[in-house]
């Protein structure tokens, strides 16, 4: 497989970060944010240069590009396969569908015959990432390795959209399957929060909407852990995710989207189950990056070789609080990789992955999240 990079700047338009061109496109990715970065941009762009090559793309809260983590930009990343077939399909929704099922039909559009990678992009504001996973791994097979993530909308939290081809807009999910025996596939996920304040339990919750913890106001309770930041809610809640134990013994993080002043409630990205356990959680710079060094070496073991390209899709949350040194996390992963692989990504609003010391999928908060390619000979 070969990569040819691109990037969008207002004002300036389209530069090529690669020296080579590539004889036809198989797959474009791109990720672009602010208001200057639309979706008409990067269908003209795909009509001008690669016509019928398939186009997934997503809004974002930053875009990752060789090393460099920009805003108000669209970071396009054209890839020719040499033995890979890559097919492209959309769901659209109205408001208060189900994610679940959304998961299912977006992954029955597709052959499951020797898949490898199911790359899903999703609107990251209508659609409960947890079930949505849920949806799409009750249909996929169990050996296909299903990634990707929550498209973003900076810290404004008003719309995200979804590109495929040149359909664009909200209340979406768009995703990408490859196929073929000699495409190899890595993923790995780390995050690097340290928790705090006591364990409470969710005593309320209804699938992503809490409403009580310890069967209190868990908005109210939110709100006095916060203290200065509570009156930028939702966006400073990103700096604080929860941390939540099942009575199982399972472990994740749930980054909050939204709040509901009226309703008492707080909306997150994915599920949080009643009864189990909830606990604040705070920024370590250095575990941050740790983290996403972490992540990149837990896809190391999962491939033959040098990866081709590495897809980064890393949380909204960890930008924030990392500020200047968010680069940082990008320049780790690049070492990992002797800084050989051409990188790509976006800050999200949930990381989809699977775990890695279990079978299955899910969504992840706070995490940097790493898919890798590469084609073996044959």
């Amino acid at each position: 497989m070969k990569v040819q990079q691109f990037q969008y700047l207002p004002g300036s338009g389209w530069t090529s970060k690669s020296e080579s061109t590539l004889a036809r496109a198989d797959l474009i990715l791109a990720f672009g944010s602010g208001k200057d970065c639309n979706g008409e941009i990067l269908t003209r762009w795909r009509q001008e240069n690669y016509p019928d090559a398939p186009l997934l793309a997503c809004s974002t809260a930053g875009e990752i590009l060789e090393t460099t983590v920009s805003t108000n930009t669209i970071a396009l990343t054209v890839i020719q396969f040499d033995h890979t077939q890559a097919k492209l399909a959309e769901i659209t929704f109205d408001e208060g569908a189900d994610s679940y099922e959304l998961g299912q039909n977006l992954a029955a559009k597709f052959a499951h015959d020797d898949m490898k990678l199911f790359f899903v992009l999703s609107d990251g504001l209508h659609v409960n990432g947890t079930q949505l996973v849920n949806g799409l791994s009750s249909v996929l097979p169990g050996e296909v390795v299903i990634t990707g993530g929550l498209a973003g909308d900076g810290s404004r939290f008003q719309e995200t959209q979804i590109c495929v081809n040149e359909s664009f807009g909200p209340k979406r999910v768009g995703a990408v399957a490859l196929y073929g025996e000699a495409l190899e596939v890595g993923y790995g996920s780390l995050g690097g929060w340290d928790s705090f304040g006591p364990d409470r339990v969710i005593t309320r919750s209804d699938r992503n909407i809490l409403y009580e913890l310890d069967g209190q106001s868990a908005l109210k309770l939110y709100k006095e852990y916060l203290g200065e930041y509570a009156s930028d809610l939702p966006a400073s809640g990103l700096r604080f995710p929860l941390k939540v134990k099942t009575p199982e013994g399972k472990e994740f993080v749930r980054t909050l989207l939204a709040i509901d002043e009226s309703g008492d409630s707080m909306t997150f990205a994915g599920d949080l189950p009643e009864g189990s356990y909830a606990r604040l959680m705070k920024a370590n710079f250095d575990r941050l990056i740790d983290g996403a060094i972490g992540a990149a070496e837990s896809t190391q073991g999962k491939m033959s070789g040098q990866p081709e390209l590495a897809i980064l899709i890393s949380c909204v949350g960890r930008k924030l609080v990392l500020e200047q040194r968010v680069e940082e996390e990008v320049e780790g992963v690049s070492a990992v990789f002797n800084d050989q692989t051409p990188l790509t990504g976006f800050y999200s609003y949930g990381e989809i992955c699977p775990l890695l010391d279990e079978v299955g999928c899910t969504l992840h908060n706070q995490t940097m999240t790493i898919t890798t390619l590469s084609e073996a000979a044959e």
